[in-house]
């Protein structure tokens, strides 16, 4: 399924109930299925954003910014015909680790629509830490309140994708770690972010 280039949503200035309006240039929406996964570069189900148009100067994001606090892992993905039975070794078609974890993903998808974005996490100080940063930070997320520990590593997730669609998931390590449990436990209203 895909909406074309034609289908946009345009979005007209809007007031929220915090007084802050968000007006933006129409953003087209594309439901990326791809029927046989192993031959495309990205070969899982995606939705992405069509960023070509760039935001007018019209372009006005104010009041609160998103602050998100949640997971952040390295996900990695491998395509599989089926599960494995105990005892048994298959063969992934194609694998592939991305950043992910919900609560970076909420981030990403923040700061990819210019929306002031924080996220508020913990990586560990290893490659998978660093991918997650970069994808944060490429995707415009301000990283101010995510901590870099040596002690622990970055959580991952083995993400088990079925040719017919299903997936299995196993997270090593914390979603979210204790300390951003605590911090979050801690926090109190603050007039800036």
């Amino acid at each position: 399924m895909a909406l074309s280039s034609s289908q946009h949503w345009p979005f007209s200035p809007t007031q929220d109930s915090l007084n802050g309006s968000l007006r933006t240039t129409p953003v087209q929406l594309h439901l990326i299925r791809n029927p046989s996964p192993s031959q495309s570069r990205s070969p899982f189900p995606s939705l992405s954003l069509n960023a070509s148009k760039a935001p007018s100067p019209q372009t006005q994001v104010t009041g609160p910014p998103l602050v998100v606090v949640g997971s952040a892992n390295a996900d990695i993905y491998v395509e599989i015909d089926r599960l494995p039975k105990e005892g048994e070794t298959v063969s992934a078609k194609h694998g592939q680790t991305l950043a992910g974890g919900k609560g970076a993903n909420q981030a990403a998808c923040g700061g990819k629509l210019s929306y002031p974005t924080y996220f508020v996490g913990q990586v560990g100080e290893d490659a998978h830490g660093k991918l997650i940063s970069e994808a944060l930070k490429d995707g415009g997320v301000c990283l101010d309140h995510l901590s870099t520990v040596s002690a622990a590593p970055t959580g991952h997730a083995v993400v088990m994708l079925q040719s017919d669609g299903q997936n299995s998931i196993i997270i090593v390590g914390r979603e979210i770690p204790d300390f951003v449990n605590i911090q979050v436990a801690k926090v109190r209203p603050l007039e800036k972010f």
